[in-house]
Order: C-alpha cells, then structure tokens, then sequence
C-alpha cells in the first residue's frame, strides 16, 4: 500500500487549495512528523526554492534515499539547473511542437506555464507533454525565443506561491489529473499492498486479453493483495503512482508500448514485458540472428536486403519453394506472404521492401497446427495448439474479416519433448519474461518460428485447461518481482 503526500515549505502555501491530510511541511517530512499509514510514499515536491542544496533539493534528495518515489527527482532539478546539459535533449523535440508560435512575432519573448506536463495555454500542450515526459516536475517555466528559429532558451522549476489565482485553479486541476489519489477518499476495502497498472488499448481491434481475462487478471491480483488498475495510452504520467506494469496492447518499437515499458523501468516499476524483451521478440531480423548464433531449431532462413537483388536469384535452391517471406516486425500473420515460385518472390519482397531495408525469407514447413508455449521466468506455463484456417496455411487469414483456426489447450506435461526443448532454448536468451513460443512440429522435433513478448490470454482459449490458475500464477510472479524491487 502507498500513499501520496505533497510537501510544501509550510502549511501557508497551501492556503489557495483545499485542505488535505496528505499536505505536509518541509520540515515535518525531515523529521518524519506525519502519520505515516503506508509502507512507502510518493512526494510531490513544491517548496519554494529547487536550486543545489536548497529545501526543494534536500525533499527530493531525502525522498531517494528513503525509497520514496519523487516529482521532482534529485536527477530531474540537477539537469534543469545546467542549460548546457538540457539543451542537447532540447534539441531534440520535433519541429511541430513549434507550431503554436508561428502567430507570434520573431521579436517575441514567449512565457510558457506547464503544469504537471499540461500547457497553461492549451495551443502548447504537445511541447509541455514532451517537456514532461524528459524532466518530470509540477510546474516549468518555459522561456521561448527566435534565433533562425524557435528554440527553448530557459527552463526553470517553480513553487505554486508564483502563480496568480487563474494559474492556481488550472495547477490544482492539473494535480487532481496526474494523481487522483491526493483526493480520492480512503476505500472500506482491505487496502492493497502493492498497486499494479495493467496497460491496454481500447482501440487495439486483435489485443492480448479481451475484457473477460482483464477481469481475471484483476480479480487474481485482489486475491493476492494488489490493486490492479487499466490504463491507457492517456495514463502515461502517472506511471509513478504505481509499483508495477503489466502490459496487455501488442507491442512495438516505435510505439506507446515501448515508450511505456522505457518509463516505468527508470520509475523503478516492475515491468512484464520489460523493453529489452520488447526489443528483442518484435523483430524477426534479431530473433532469426538469435536462434543461429545460439543453435535453436529453427526453419532455414536468410535475411534479404533491400539494395541486393541478386539475392532473389537462387534462392529456391537454398530453401526450396514456396518461400515464406516476412517483414521483422509484423504480427498476427500481418506482413508474411508465400511465394511459390522466384517471379512471385520478386513481386512480394519490391512490396514488402516498401515498408523495410531488411526482409526474412524461410523455408515452407506446413502443419496442420502451431504449438504456442507459454514461458514465465524460464518455467512453461501453458500449452495450445493453433490449427490453420481451413484452405489456408495460416493461423490467421486477413481480408475484410479475419478468420483464425481452431485451438486446442492442453497441460504442458503432454507437450512432445522437442517441441518443449526448443521453446525453453529460445527464451533463455531473450531474458525472464512472460512469451509465446510458436513452434512447428516436424517427426517430434520443434523448429521455432518466433517468440511473442506479450503472448495472447484470452477467455476460454489459453486458459481453458489451467482456468483462474493461470491469472493466479502469473499475477503472483508479479507480486514476487515487486516484492523483491522493495527488499
């Protein structure tokens, strides 16, 4: 259980707002003088004064070394306090972030307010968010001006005491946004121990878990003490309220999953699946140079390259046809096609080489089915066999409907010994996360086809041997793993 305290220089300062519990004074929060009701805490520092060894420096410096989660970090104020430092992640922001200030004249000194990484002006919400997403802190003063272009010139952590009434009522409402548990009333429940953001997408048309197993997954972390909550790609700043993040969208590189996973581990959460593992499973390109350097079963592959065409030439007599070609990073049969002679080869990899330098080309294996095995810390957890549509020789056929095959779940104990061999090989490599190994079963030994990093639960379909067991066990690794980070 945590709780979330705001410190300020003395209970003054706090006159503009509605009086809380969980508003403390600089000094009470150095000498411990205030009801401490949770194992841990989370500050919101907003003394007066953020410069080296000032009252705002030392709470968050204390905060730290107490294993208090802050906002501001000791990192944070120490890189705002040094232009030269700041200015090279600055630099980075993309132009479009710029785009509020073309109505302001060259000569114009902008003065921008960003409360918990919302803009006071609305026109520069992007720029605080991204400003935010770099250097957490309550309130920054955005100085802006024109030197051939715009750029950042200062930035700068404020105290609420500088903001005038109209700036006071958008701060609070920022602060009620970024953490509803400063005003969220205490619940009759038995308080959990451990908060635990389980990351979804709304949108997302084939997710890991649909609603039921959310539900599940949510009952079976209450049953072991954790408060599990969904978020969404909105809920990206509020990682730090949580100890813990279970990501349930499918993943990518250049996505919000990521970014996500990337956040929560400089947070100090624990993360499944953690971005190194998110890294490492969504391109095929690493996984194929994987299983080669580290002797995994797998079928023959060659990795094409978009400038060598003379590669194409040949080819049938290395893998033989057809030749499944695939882009690295597509998921759910997306971006994998068949080529079934070198002119069909030819037309697919120009398509596919559109939206990739590098491509995958691996030889045929038909099954009826894929085994998919679940690994959780390098222990199996589940076993499926996904049968193919039928005339089609993939789990999944997308048109204007996607069509997907059949399934059969049974206990890992009756998965074939190679088929488990070569699943347990794959992982170990990639790290101790939660995968989906596929594999294809050829005279009892397994050839992996990929690792998934957010293998797919869903109601009635991977759970449907282990039941409420299989949520139980691996909300309990969770638990384990966030037990662990607070030891």
């Amino acid at each position: 259980m945590s709780q979330t305290l705001i410190v300020i220089h003395s209970k003054r300062d706090w006159k503009p707002y509605h009086p809380s519990d969980q508003v403390i004074s600089f000094p009470d929060y150095v000498t411990g003088n205030y009801p401490q009701v949770a194992t841990r805490s989370r500050i919101i520092n907003l003394c007066r004064k953020f410069g080296y060894l000032s009252e705002g420096y030392y709470c968050s410096l204390l905060a730290e070394a107490r294993g208090d989660k802050v906002i501001p970090s000791v990192q944070t104020l120490s890189e705002l306090g040094n232009r030269s430092i700041y200015k090279i992640q600055v630099d980075d922001l993309d132009d479009n972030v710029f785009d509020a200030l073309d109505e302001f004249g060259t000569d114009s000194k902008v003065e921008i307010l960003s409360f918990f990484g919302r803009a006071e002006d609305a026109r520069f919400d992007r720029m605080a968010r991204k400003l935010f997403e770099a250097y957490p802190c309550p309130i920054l003063a955005i100085s802006l001006r024109y030197r051939k272009r715009w750029e950042i010139a200062n930035l700068k952590v404020i105290s609420p005491r500088r903001l005038t009434s109209e700036q006071e009522t958008a701060f609070a409402d920022a602060l009620d946004q970024f953490s509803r548990k400063v005003w969220r009333k205490q619940r009759s429940r038995r308080a959990a121990r451990y908060d635990l953001a389980i990351l979804c997408d709304p949108g997302e048309s084939m997710p890991p878990s649909d609603t039921r197993a959310l539900k599940r997954f949510i009952r079976a972390g209450r049953a072991l003490g954790v408060d599990c909550e969904l978020i969404t790609q909105r809920d990206y700043l509020r990682l730090a309220e949580f100890d813990g993040l279970f990501i349930r969208a499918t993943t990518s590189i250049d996505h919000f999953t990521y970014r996500f996973a990337r956040k929560a581990e400089n947070e100090g959460l624990v993360v499944i699946d953690d971005s190194a593992s998110i890294l490492r499973c969504t391109n095929k390109i690493y996984l194929a140079d994987l299983f080669r350097s580290r002797n995994v079963p797998s079928p023959k592959t060659v990795v094409l390259y978009r400038d060598r065409p003379d590669q194409l030439q040949g080819l049938g007599d290395v893998l033989g046809y057809p030749i499944v070609v695939k882009i690295p990073d597509g998921s759910f049969s997306r971006g994998v096609e068949k080529a079934r002679d070198e002119s069909e080869l030819r037309s697919i990899c120009q398509r596919l080489f559109s939206h990739s330098t590098l491509l995958l080309a691996q030889e045929f294996l038909y099954t009826e089915f894929d085994w998919r095995v679940g690994i959780l810390d390098n222990q199996p957890l589940y076993a499926c066999r996904y049968y193919m549509v039928k005339h089609h020789w993939q789990i999944y056929r997308h048109g204007r409907r996607t069509s997907s095959g059949g399934f059969d779940t049974l206990p890992v104990e009756q998965v074939p010994e190679g088929v488990m061999a070569a699943a347990l090989r794959a992982t170990k490599p990639i790290g101790q996360g939660f995968y989906g190994v596929d594999i294809k079963e050829k005279s009892g030994k397994g050839f992996v086809i990929e690792v998934n990093d957010n293998p797919s639960i869903e109601s009635g379909v991977e759970d449907r041997y282990l039941g409420d067991e299989l949520y139980r066990r691996i909300m309990a690794t969770l638990l384990e793993r966030m037990e662990a980070r607070r030891k």
